[in-house]
């Protein structure tokens, strides 16, 4: 299925020939001369380069651009189709706020296990330098001006860790019961949200580091495509393993991408997803995995490094670690 591209001031094209989290040797090309109106008489060129590691920007009017069919040609002859399908900013490198302010569902899942950790408690709920795990990305995210409420998935004698936050922040907060997976923790927050969101944003609360710049790019990137996730580049070599740990193969690494959260889907797509996943009775370890059983396409929104998933005591003491350096930082 062709990918639409996601597009930013004054405009950003993604081939639809590749996708996203596989186009990453675009950076190693050098500048790029494509046209657009493709299916013109008389084809109008535009420069576009290679500005950063999976995006090209072009120097035209975004207005030009939108919703024309746009076809580059590499530096070693091949052409590439390019779907423009949306755009923001003037076109003048300004962008305008692109998500609504309280436009967002937050569902933060808060309650799983936690069994790795090996602790008294689910390792959500652990003292991370003096505050519950679950409060940080809590925090992050209702300073955010584009979230209109955080539906809390989480078990009810762990409410109190929430409510007793709520006088320090001005969005609406909701719980929702814990499911026995994942997929019936999300299901269960989603029958929480407010009628006129626009984007569902689900995190675990796992991932205390997540930054509100991260968040506001996969938002974007969520409305514009309908679906979106961060994620970051692997490092490591990655190998294909049969049942007795013989090596099959080894992956291509430049096409892999370790998947985080937040998530962030349409609503109604999210509940299509559900309903297909439901009645065929799939299982999905992610929540995009959902949307992605409807053959819609999913955009990766390249985040950090440091959003990490804490799971045993070494990611907690990474963590902290982390919001050190990061506490010295600002303070410098």
């Amino acid at each position: 299925m062709a990918l639409p591209l996601r597009l930013s001031s004054p405009i950003t094209v993604i081939p639809i020939s590749c996708s996203p989290a596989t186009s990453r040797h675009d950076a190693k090309q050098q500048p790029l001369l494509g046209f657009v109106g493709c299916c013109c008489s008389s084809p109008l060129f535009a420069n576009i380069t290679g500005s950063s590691r999976r995006h090209h920007q072009a120097t035209r009017s975004p207005s030009y651009f939108s919703g024309k069919t746009v076809r580059y040609m590499s530096n070693k002859g091949s052409a590439t189709r390019i779907a423009v399908v949306a755009v923001s900013g003037d076109g003048e490198g300004n962008n305008e706020e692109v998500v609504p302010k309280e436009s967002v569902s937050v569902v933060l899942l808060a309650g799983g296990k936690g069994k790795r950790m090996g602790a008294s408690m689910p390792k959500q709920y652990l003292p991370l330098l003096g505050q519950p795990i679950a409060l940080y990305s809590f925090f992050t995210f209702a300073d955010l001006p584009e979230v209109k409420e955080i539906i809390v998935v989480c078990d009810p004698s762990y409410r109190d860790i929430f409510e007793d936050a709520i006088k320090s922040i001005q969005v609406e907060i909701k719980f929702a019961f814990p499911g026995k997976e994942r997929q019936d923790s999300v299901f269960s927050g989603l029958q929480e949200i407010d009628g006129t969101s626009k984007l569902v944003c689900i995190h675990d609360s796992a991932r205390p580091l997540v930054n509100s710049k991260d968040v506001k790019k996969v938002l974007k990137d969520g409305l514009l495509v309908g679906a979106a996730v961060l994620g970051v580049p692997v490092k490591a070599t990655i190998k294909e393993a049969n049942e007795k740990s013989f090596v099959v193969k080894t992956l291509d690494r430049e096409t892999l991408w370790e998947m985080q959260t937040p998530q962030v889907i349409k609503p109604q797509l999210l509940r299509d997803g559900f309903e297909l996943v439901q009645r065929k009775g799939l299982a999905v370890t992610d929540d995009v995995s959902i949307v992605e059983y409807l053959n819609h396409p999913v955009y990766i929104t390249q985040g950090s490094y440091t959003n990490i998933k804490v799971t045993t005591p070494d990611d907690m003491l990474l963590a902290e670690r982390i919001l050190n350096t990061t506490t010295a930082k600002a303070s410098v």
